[in-house]
């Protein structure tokens, strides 16, 4: 009997051993991996301090003093912080959240890059070559005179449209073509090219603008309106003090509530009992401020559209401070003073 308790103690000893071994041989596993990481993460550190160092030595300095050391090891802090920053903002760029301009300094890095004045997007569609051509004989220039617009003047002038339902059909060809000639499109490559998706087009236009071209303005205009190119640069430069400026012919009208007739507006119960649209830029011609355009590249996802294109862009400023100019010089007519006029 004595013997069997002795032996159970023996037991009870080795295996208690045993377990302590294990936990002992662990707790030093854990400092050994927690010590070397410790040390790999320094490695740089080190290495880079090593390298400063040697510098110093090199320019006559016998070593790096406690500011130097401080500096260096504030500078590659900042260097990471800088390299995150950097990350974010390709990942704002690829969301629409930044514009996707590279620079803002011209192509020798010396100067920064002056802004233009406007860029004004002609709004067009399939089987309108005629009236696209009639704008270039009017007022548009053509070739090397349009980048001596640019260039001189600082006002961008393009032609927008979409695209097929049908991608890379015949009237998609026809556009292709005609461009590869004159060179002066905006083709909205994920734009459907339709009378029902013209509030949506307006929408991508001003969003492919301020992505490409850094403007002071961006102006919509139909393709069967003639204008006046340097009584808009007059009218647009008198306006530069204004950051978020919406300039047009203002207007209202009524708001179509039956469905059978042209222009019926689904949402016209949201206009309230007058049945009338607020007050709006007419669709003929008007032109936003950068910011203006900048707010609708990045809420690009939730600004509704409405039937009307012109009531549409309206809907995206009305609850903005945004500075509504109603210039008499928008309203396209034959009247003396004005900068444009429509056809027919």
């Amino acid at each position: 009997m004595h013997s069997r308790v002795s032996n159970n103690r023996l037991s009870n000893s080795s295996f208690a051993s045993r377990v302590a071994g294990l936990l002992l041989a662990m707790f030093a596993s854990m400092a050994t991996i927690y010590v070397a990481s410790r040390l790999w993460q320094e490695a740089d550190g080190r290495a880079f301090l090593v390298k400063e160092l040697d510098k110093k030595i090199g320019q006559n300095q016998s070593a790096v003093s406690v500011d130097d050391t401080l500096k260096i090891i504030s500078c590659r802090e900042q260097r990471k912080k800088l390299a995150a920053i950097e990350m974010e903002l390709d990942a704002a760029r690829k969301e629409g959240f930044v514009s996707k301009q590279s620079s803002d300094m011209s192509n020798d890095g010396t100067h920064p890059k002056k802004r233009l004045l406007a860029v004004i997007g002609i709004i067009t569609t399939f089987g309108r070559k005629k009236n696209r051509d009639a704008i270039r004989k009017a007022w548009m220039p053509t070739g090397a005179d349009l980048k001596k617009l640019e260039d001189g003047k600082g006002i961008v002038v393009r032609f927008v449209i979409g695209r097929s339902a049908n991608h890379g059909d015949s009237l998609d060809r026809e556009i292709d073509s005609e461009n590869r000639q004159t060179n002066d499109f905006i083709v909205l490559d994920d734009q459907m090219e339709s009378p029902k998706e013209q509030s949506r087009k307006i929408k991508s236009f001003f969003v492919h603008a301020v992505e490409n071209w850094d403007a002071e303005f961006y102006a919509k205009i139909n393709d069967d309106v003639y204008l006046n190119i340097d009584n808009l640069g007059a009218i647009l430069s008198s306006h530069l003090d204004k950051p978020r400026v919406y300039i047009g012919c203002m207007k209202s009208g009524e708001v179509i509530s039956e469905p059978n007739l042209k222009w019926y507006e689904p949402d016209w119960w949201k206009f309230g009992d007058g049945k009338s649209y607020f007050r709006h830029a007419s669709g003929n011609m008007y032109a936003i401020s950068r910011a203006l355009a900048q707010f609708i590249s990045i809420n690009r996802s939730i600004l509704r559209t409405f039937v009307h294109d012109d009531v549409s862009a309206g809907s995206w400023f009305i609850g903005l401070d945004v500075k509504h100019v109603n210039e008499v010089k928008f309203c396209c007519s034959s009247s003396s003073g004005s900068i444009c006029a429509a056809a027919g």
